[in-house]
């Protein structure tokens, strides 16, 4: 077994301790408020820093360029509640047409 498969079993195996622990630990009682207003804002969050790092970062450098109009025409997509699917299809649709007008 190579190093790399033994790090990404034991990664799996912490990820199901630590989801278990919650479980385990509260014995079907509820969460007291506070912790449910944290748990309640860590899904947005995480989502926020995995779109961050995909849409502004390259390697280890800070990247401004055809996915940056993608993810503006989205949000503001998002913001005139335009339907999901659509919203898709027009990040997608002025990410190509910033990359066909701009080649880098």
């Amino acid at each position: 077994m190579t190093g790399i498969w033994l790090t990404v079993l034991l990664v799996g195996a912490v990820s199901m301790a630590l989801k278990s622990a919650g479980p385990v630990i509260l014995g079907g009682r509820e969460l007291p408020g506070k912790f449910k207003q944290v748990v309640a804002l860590m899904a947005p969050t995480l989502l926020a820093a995995l779109i961050a790092t995909q849409i502004f970062a390259s390697g280890s450098h800070l990247t401004f360029d055809a996915r940056v109009v993608g993810l503006g025409v989205g949000a503001a997509a998002i913001m005139l509640r335009v339907p999901t699917l659509l919203v898709v299809v027009l990040a997608a649709m002025a990410t190509a047409l910033t990359r066909l007008a701009f080649p880098a």
